[in-house]
């Protein structure tokens, strides 16, 4: 396998440490760019020149005087490496790793007519408290959610999975910004074809700049022409920690508070860790809901287009003469009323995303209310389409993650025309190629629409319902864990005669 940190060529500078120090230091300054940020400290130690070398906006002021500066000049001992109060002091040999340190965040030492280069972690970058996402908020269960920090969020997975068998694998993607990642799993669970699936695709990730974990998914994902996600997102270190014991991988970004998981069916993005927090028919029912809400945001204003273009003779009597009286005065035909209703529900949660929450939830109810009162008295939208674009509206945010809905809203529109040109029929045929391609899709070789296609029953019982926990004897069989049966899924205490 490749290693993606050593293939990109724009990292090699080709450049060998020098004994003499004022070298070193320009050789630093010349691939630095004389960047203004770079400080050095010249001090001698044991009778030889050294220079202290670091970057003073992401190094720790306090950590480099007291730790290493004072102990420097104060209490010189044997060696640099006694005699720093440093946690991680590592000894190189390569201009290149140096160079890279530095920019880290890290101290290097050069040392007069010696090759040998002291680098200690000196690293200050401000991070955010932890705190529950906003797009991932729970009723019960634990309220604190992944940060813009690599470590603290592998700390925050490791106190949930005390595991001697979790294992990390570190990472660097990106020639140009060399971004860390860590790829999670259980080693006596995860299947070992999908971990090396998994680190084969990271490693021949060849781009500049890796900024996000949306960025990588579009690597290494399996089909990137289709509009369903292969890989789970979240926020939620609990989520990790729970897939992670069903056999599947996790991979964290440095930089940002999203996780991806993979490999992935359809029926995952519509579980919460609410569903396993709650009593097993509460949650149940949740996910029942949740998947009706799939179908309601995909096609319904689609069959409010067929049944008024096309088959008004299924509309209910009573109901006719009220859908007929509102369509009357308006001049278009409905698939533009529902063009017009749905980009401007697009719009309205666009622009309330982008502002703050006091004047979204403003935007919100001027949205609602004052312009749909105002379309439906000017004639231009009848009184049914705005209760149908109201309805798949909530339909669409009902699922716990927001990038299957967005998916599922962008499939709404192939399906209104296709309802406005052959009615019902045109739904069925589009609904008929979304299942097909569903069928087909794959995430990191598991089928996506597992258990259903291929079909499997012992899955079933935590897809569209979930079985109490005690039922859940096997993990699901999709990620082909090496330990297929749970241990210790029982309630032992009603056989318990004592």
């Amino acid at each position: 396998m490749r290693s993606s940190k050593h293939d990109h060529k724009s990292k090699k500078t080709n450049i060998q440490i020098s004994n003499h120090l004022n070298s070193n230091i320009e050789n630093i300054k010349k691939y630095l760019s004389n960047t203004s940020d770079l400080s050095t400290r010249n001090l001698s130690f044991h009778n030889k020149e050294i220079v202290v070398v670091y970057l003073s906006t992401v190094v720790n002021r306090e950590i480099l005087e007291k730790q290493v500066i004072q102990q420097l000049i104060n209490h010189p001992k044997e060696t640099i490496l006694n005699t720093v109060a440093i946690q991680e002091v590592k000894v190189s040999n390569s201009f290149d790793e140096c160079l890279l340190s530095i920019v880290k965040g890290n101290t290097v030492i050069f040392i007069e007519d010696e090759k040998a280069v002291f680098i200690l972690d000196t690293t200050s970058f401000q991070n955010r408290a932890i705190k529950e996402p906003n797009n991932e908020q729970n009723l019960r269960g634990p309220h604190d959610g992944f940060v813009e920090s690599l470590q603290t969020n592998i700390n925050q997975v490791r106190r949930r999975i005390s595991n001697p068998n979790f294992v990390i694998k570190k990472l660097s993607v990106g020639s140009e910004s060399d971004t860390s990642l860590a790829v999670l799993y259980i080693d006596t669970i995860a299947n070992e074809n999908l971990i090396k699936e998994v680190l084969r695709r990271l490693s021949y990730i060849n781009a500049d700049y890796i900024y996000s974990p949306g960025n990588l998914e579009e690597f290494i994902e399996d089909n990137p022409y289709s509009p369903f996600p292969q890989m789970l997102t979240t926020e939620r270190s609990d989520r990790v920690a729970g897939n992670l014991m069903e056999g599947k991988v996790a991979i964290l970004t440095d930089g940002s508070p999203t996780a991806l998981i993979m490999p992935i069916t359809f029926f995952s993005f519509y579980q919460s860790p609410d569903d396993y927090n709650s009593r097993w028919m509460v949650g149940s029912f949740a996910r029942l809901i949740r998947l009706v809400s799939f179908l309601i945001a995909i096609s319904l204003p689609a069959m409010y287009i067929a049944l008024v273009s096309f088959h008004f003779e299924i509309i209910p009597i009573d109901l006719v003469f009220t859908v007929k009286g509102s369509l009357q005065n308006v001049p278009y035909p409905p698939l533009v009323e529902a063009l017009a209703m749905q980009t401007t529900l697009e719009l309205l949660r666009e622009s309330a995303i982008r502002l703050s929450s006091p004047i979204a939830q403003t935007l919100g109810v001027v949205g609602g209310l004052v312009i749909g009162t105002a379309v439906v008295q000017a004639n231009l939208v009848s009184n049914t389409m705005i209760v149908v674009v109201s309805l798949t509206a909530i339909a669409s945010f009902v699922v716990p993650d927001s990038e299957i809905g967005t998916s599922v809203r962008l499939l709404g529109f192939p399906l209104m025309f296709l309802a406005s040109l052959i009615g019902l029929i045109g739904i069925v045929f589009g609904l008929s190629i979304i299942l097909i391609h569903l069928c087909k899709l794959e995430s990191f070789g598991t089928p996506y629409f597992a258990p259903f296609a291929p079909f499997r029953s012992s899955d079933l019982k935590d897809t569209i319902f979930r079985a109490p926990a005690w039922k859940m004897k096997k993990r699901p069989f999709a990620p082909l864990p090496k330990k297929f049966k749970r241990e210790n899924n029982s309630r032992g205490w009603e056989n318990d005669e004592n």
